[in-house]
């Protein structure tokens, strides 16, 4: 039997760019502090989240095409430097223009990096190994989801200035980008038929699919949703310190970390469909009591079991759909790539529900909206 080794050297630089992929996730840190910084309403705070993710609705598809012609590492160094691009930008130009410039850029950069990455990732690894790896890969991903709210803390304790997180993130991108240029990697090309707009769009005439795909374009929409409004709605509702409040998407983080891992362990004895069913129902009752609760503790608990809930819906969503239709892999990939645009739609849709009611727990219902459609599906896909 021949067992491929793993080969450290290509798939550490590879890794490295799963950590740049989390820094998307500092919108919910732009929304707290360019906020706070210029005096934003909520709807207009939320344009941050939704400059970054508009992208994916836009830019999936072709960069998957471009991907094919120019190769998964260039394609992938593309987006690295383009999120150094969105990380260096607010830095040296602070303006809430400039800042959703930056952010404008980090969702580019941060589309090419989500589409190249895994298979990239799946070239450089033994076949064997894919799978682990991929997880592991989501692991790396939390830790630079978990500690941005820390760090943006630390640096405007030590240092006065919290924007340093984006110069070190910026620099933290380009020593990545030369750092997978600098590494030979013999990509396999793909033998199956390429995903295009035509027969994306085609796909989604069918019933299931469409389901599915908005499916995915509201549990994105609730992870940014509540990444990005989780800070304001904890010093507004429990009256709790900035700064704490702020490291409370680390919680929700970490709980999407855990929850990562558990749902591997628990997935090979509970059926994905009976596992999406459970996700939505613990979800949706974590949203619902953390908007009727007074207890400062129970809060911070909610926020660790609303991460916990959130970490599985979009592979689950995304097994469930392939198993369904195996042939159409492509498609569907390129189609819940673009879904992740629900991070642009349904934060600003909270932001404005907020201003317009001027009440947060209003705006955060939206996000019981969006579960109440998961658990409707979740049950549909579980009695077909």
């Amino acid at each position: 039997m021949n067992v491929q080794k793993v080969n450290i050297t290509k798939i550490l630089p590879v890794l490295m760019a799963f950590f740049v992929m989390s820094f998307v996730d500092l919108v919910g840190i732009g929304v707290d502090r360019v906020s706070n910084d210029m005096n934003l309403s909520a709807t207009l705070a939320q344009l941050i989240p939704s400059a970054a993710f508009l992208w994916f609705l836009l830019l999936s598809v072709p960069v998957g095409v471009m991907q094919s012609r120019l190769g998964k590492r260039f394609m992938l160094n593309v987006g690295i430097v383009v999120t150094a691009l969105g990380m260096l930008v607010p830095y040296f130009l602070y303006s809430f223009e400039m800042v959703l410039v930056g952010f404008a850029f980090l969702g580019i950069g941060n589309t090419i990096v989500q589409v190249s990455a895994n298979p990239l990732l799946v070239d450089v690894v033994p076949g064997n190994r894919a799978s682990s790896f991929l997880s592991f890969s989501q692991f790396v991903k939390a830790i630079g989801s978990m500690i941005g709210a820390p760090l943006a803390g630390f640096f405007a304790v030590k240092f006065g200035d919290w924007k340093l997180l984006f110069l070190v993130f910026g620099i933290v991108s380009i020593l990545s980008a030369i750092w997978l240029g600098s590494v030979k990697v013999d990509e396999k090309k793909q033998a199956e038929s390429k995903a295009t707009f035509a027969s994306s769009f085609k796909l989604l005439g069918t019933g299931f699919v469409l389901m599915m795909v908005l499916s995915i374009f509201l549990v994105v929409g609730i992870d940014v949703g509540f990444n990005s409004n989780s800070g304001q709605f904890l010093i507004k509702q429990f009256g709790i310190d900035p700064i704490a409040a702020e490291n409370g998407r680390s919680v929700y983080f970490f709980g999407r970390m855990i929850g990562t891992f558990a749902g591997a362990i628990m997935l090979t004895k509970i059926s994905s469909r009976k596992f999406f069913m459970w996700s939505t129902i613990l979800g949706l009752v974590c949203l619902v009591t953390i908007l009727v609760v007074k207890s400062t503790f129970m809060a911070w608990g909610l926020v660790f079991l609303i991460g916990l809930a959130v970490a599985n819906i979009w592979p689950l969503v995304f097994s469930i759909a392939v198993e369904r239709y195996p042939t159409r892999n492509n498609e569907i990939s390129g189609l819940m790539m673009m879904a992740i645009s629900g991070g642009a739609v349904i934060p600003l849709l909270v932001g404005w529900v907020s201003d317009i009611s001027n009440s947060m727990v209003l705006g955060m219902s939206i996000l019981i909206l969006c579960m109440i459609y998961l658990l409707s599906v979740s049950v549909y896909s579980l009695k077909r």
